[in-house]
């Protein structure tokens, strides 16, 4: 699967501008300013329905402009596809794949798996531990899609667990009514854990490899920490029992997968806490491209790699790292300010980098570099 191009109209600093991509690396270069970071956020909106910056979908949509679209043609196995998103305020999102409106482009079995590099993103290593367990349950879905179903349901069986909790405190519900939505979140609650487990396993070695080669001291280490640890469903509906009255006095339920923590550890401390931004940015992008290992062993395909000033933290042995990293499948597409952070081999000869020159909203394609 491949990306071809991606349109955009009135889309932040652009008015009309189109992007075509290279197989391999693409190279995004220009002063800072220019529209380097808003391209990639283009790309990301046109494969997924929504920014990887910000929630208020009004900052989109270029200042004077009143609605802004992106389209991203791709082709898979031979066949083009094409995605489209528009969107106005006060109006509901318009997306649609091949020319069919669709509710979520997630569901489009066409639809790019996306990665996304940014400063942005080091809040998934400094922030709340639901960033973290939002990211693993989007791997289990890209890896597993049959089981995207799993967090849902058990969301919904918590949404009702928490409403009894909350009825049962008021007196306008009975305890007895409790045990059958016990047992339901229990049976949402077992599936979950246990996908989170199995993803962090896989991405377990490859993380420590590229976090080591990319220059990060010590022993790193992705450790996933259940709030659970029963065995069987018997053994869950008894935690949430003995936790009933602390829940009761709460409001609400304070066990399940809905607390689990996924804990990034360099030499057994946390790196949120005991880490420089410069190793939390060398983690973030090794547990990144761990990802797209594993996604590229068990599905077949690599995802689609956005990397926002990923070049300028590392040496240029890391950077060289990264590059042959990269060059080993799939589409990669890197902003950078300085066209000599990105390692000549990768720009050189057949197969070589894609280069696009960003210039206050205007993309100029350039030839292949020699």
């Amino acid at each position: 699967m491949h990306v071809l191009s991606v349109q955009l109209r009135d889309f932040r600093t652009y008015a009309r501008a189109e992007a075509h991509l290279g197989d391999g690396l693409t190279v995004l270069h220009g002063p800072n300013g220019a529209g380097k970071s808003n391209l990639l956020e283009a790309l990301y909106f046109g494969c997924t329905g929504q920014s990887h910056r910000t929630r208020n979908e009004r900052e989109l949509i270029r200042f004077g402009a009143q609605a802004a679209r992106v389209t991203v043609r791709l082709i898979d196995e031979g066949r083009p596809h094409e995605l489209a998103v528009g969107f106005e305020p006060g109006a509901q999102k318009r997306m649609s794949a091949d020319g069919a409106p669709v509710e979520r482009l997630t569901d489009f079995e066409h639809r790019p798996l996306v990665s996304v590099f940014s400063p942005d993103r080091l809040e998934l290593l400094k922030g709340s531990p639901s960033l973290r367990r939002s990211h693993i349950d989007q791997l289990v879905a890209a890896l597993w899609p049959s089981r995207v179903a799993t967090r849902r349901d058990y969301s919904r069986a918590l949404a009702q667990r928490n409403a009894l909790i909350a009825g049962i405190r008021a007196s306008r519900a009975s305890r007895s009514t409790l045990s059958g939505w016990d047992l339901e979140l229990t049976r949402h609650a077992i599936a979950l854990r246990d996908d989170r487990a199995s993803v962090v396993a896989l991405l377990t070695e490859p993380f420590a490899q590229r976090a080591s080669a990319l220059g990060l001291s010590g022993t790193p280490l992705l450790e996933y920490r259940p709030c659970s640890r029963a065995s069987s469903e018997q053994e869950f509906v008894h935690e949430l029992q003995e936790r009933l009255q602390s829940d009761l006095q709460r409001g609400f339920s304070t066990h399940g997968p809905h607390r689990d923590e996924l804990l990034i550890l360099r030499d057994g401390r946390e790196l949120r806490s005991f880490g420089s931004q410069g190793e939390q940015r060398v983690a973030l992008l090794a547990l990144l491209l761990a990802e797209r290992a594993v996604l590229a062993r068990e599905r077949g395909h690599s995802p689609l790699m956005l990397l926002d000033d990923v070049m300028s933290e590392l040496d240029s042995q890391r950077r060289e790292l990264l590059a042959v990293e990269l060059s080993g499948g799939g589409q990669s597409v890197i902003a950078t300010t300085d066209l000599s952070h990105v390692p000549q081999s990768q720009c050189a000869g057949d197969g070589g980098a894609t280069r696009l020159r960003i210039s206050q909203g205007a993309i100029l394609g350039e030839a292949m570099a020699a």
